[in-house]
């Protein structure tokens, strides 16, 4: 029991300075409950992101959800434009708005800035601008509210006022939130360019790490990771011997 207890001390006294990322490498976003057969699909911890970017990037993160949720607001206000007469197509769209521009907002432009803030990786900062530059035209576009586009903005939301008034209260909640996703991303965009371009970011250094493959090493990470719990063990197991008492038999007297 003794030895147990030591091993344990042991471990957790040698991890105790390594990185996070090494200890737990399973992914765990999104989080899903256990009886979904889908497993989460990435792996997402702030604390790996360096302390002086992690601000903004936790904004960014925070952005993602509210446009998400946006878009499941939408929903409910598109629901309402049919309710009160604005016919199905809107709603059909909604649906796939909110279906296909969720994850893809994430895979697509969350995905790099998170990846460029942790590794400085001017690709995956080049990734995000030109992903995010087209969300900002995106949220432009939703903020506008084009009828039959599935989107509750304010020509669809101002229109719809004069044939039926709750419905068009209703789609004003999106309409709203929409502005503040459009306004918040061009900020978000310009903050973000102008902290690439002041720590000495440039396109050429972009298609550099392209060029050498710099931007992901999977293997070089996957074998630092190996090495670091093979340290972690092999301390271990050594402590636990060095630790373990040296009973000196003496068989000559026993004899």
């Amino acid at each position: 029991m003794h030895l147990q207890e030591r091993k344990k001390k042991a471990i957790k006294r040698l991890t105790r300075g390594i990185h996070p990322v090494y200890l737990m490498a399973e992914n765990n976003f999104p989080p899903l409950p256990g009886f979904i057969p889908v497993k989460p699909c990435f792996y997402q911890d702030f604390n790996e992101i360096p302390e002086m970017h992690r601000t903004m990037c936790k904004r960014l993160y925070h952005l993602w959800i509210l446009n998400s949720t946006t878009l499941a607001v939408n929903l409910i206000g598109c629901f309402a434009w049919m309710c009160g007469g604005g016919g199905a197509t809107n709603f059909g769209m909604s649906i796939i708005w909110l279906i296909l521009f969720t994850p893809c907002s994430y895979v697509c432009w969350f995905r790099p800035i998170y990846k460029a803030f942790k590794t400085d990786s001017s690709f995956n900062f080049m990734a995000f601008f030109f992903v995010f530059m087209a969300q900002v035209v995106i949220s432009i576009i939703q903020t506008v509210g084009i009828p039959g586009w599935g989107v509750c903005g304010w020509l669809a939301t101002i229109t719809f006022f004069g044939t039926n008034i709750g419905s068009a209260v209703v789609m004003l909640i999106p309409t709203v939130m929409f502005t503040a996703v459009a306004v918040l991303s061009f900020i978000a965009l310009t903050r973000v360019h102008n902290f690439y371009r002041g720590s000495g970011g440039s396109m050429s250094k972009a298609q550099e790490e392209w060029a050498t493959g710099a931007w992901k090493n999977p293997h070089v990470q996957q074998a630092a990771q190996q090495a670091a719990v093979g340290a972690v063990q092999g301390a271990a197991h050594q402590q636990e011997y060095s630790s373990a008492p040296d009973y000196d038999y003496n068989y000559d007297n026993q004899m």
